[in-house]
């Protein structure tokens, strides 16, 4: 009564039903974030969720934010809690297996080609897209970009990706989704800023004309033993 326990007793014989239905319900209460997720399966809830906003017509991309999993918990996440009894136990639960069930197998294999999880940009870094915000964002170095006078875009060309032009200490000095236009009208007034600070980096006059890096300096190709 209150805080005076008359009797206590193991439960030895529990209703597996009624074990499932609680621990949906003290999921819902805690909130998803109890669930046992990592990096990767954050970022592929975020790529889907893209998708569901900017393809609604094609496919039926399902809403797969916190706010709609939890409304469907006994649907999607029911199967993959047999034999637990405990919010502990769900730290081993097949968490990536419940949300892929979300998608269809046309969707599953077309999900990579629609919303890349990396891009291959023209140094030959693969640089992750972050599907977070509004617009996909690709954070990336500026030299990295030299060479491409085009805005890489996902869901099938409709949108364009948002550029974050680092500079070498990984800084945003410019965010643009017209690359072209960056280089044409941007380019020189960022290179003159920011050669004096990096001197030791590679800021060519031409940049739609100039070898890409991950480096300080652009290799140079070497013919016949010499640069």
């Amino acid at each position: 009564m209150g805080a005076l326990t008359l009797r206590s007793e193991p439960l030895n014989r529990m209703d597996d039903h009624r074990v499932l239905a609680a621990l949906v319900h003290g999921i819902a209460q805690s909130g998803m974030g109890v669930l046992p997720w990592n990096k990767f399966l954050r970022s592929w809830q975020a790529r889907v969720c893209f998708l569901h906003r900017v393809l609604p017509e094609e496919s039926r991309w399902p809403d797969v934010s916190d706010a709609c999993l939890a409304e469907r918990l006994d649907q999607w996440l029911s199967p993959y809690l047999s034999g637990m009894t405990g919010l502990r136990d769900l730290a081993q639960m097949d968490l990536r297996g419940a949300l892929f069930s979300q998608l269809s197998h046309d969707q599953y294999r077309r999900l990579d080609a629609l919303a890349p999880a990396h891009w291959t940009v023209p140094s030959g870094s693969r640089i992750p897209i972050d599907y977070a915000g509004p617009v996909p964002v690709l954070a990336v170095r500026l030299q990295e970009m030299f060479g491409l006078e085009q805005t890489p875009v996902v869901a099938d060309g409709r949108q364009p990706l948002l550029i974050h032009l680092l500079s070498p200490a990984s800084r945003p000095v410019q965010v643009t989704q017209d690359l072209a236009g960056f280089w044409k009208t941007g380019y020189h007034a960022v290179k003159k800023e920011l050669k004096g600070r990096y001197p030791k980096h590679y800021w060519p006059d031409d940049p739609l004309h100039a070898r890409a890096t991950a480096r300080a300096k652009a290799r140079t190709k070497r013919l016949g033993g010499r640069p």
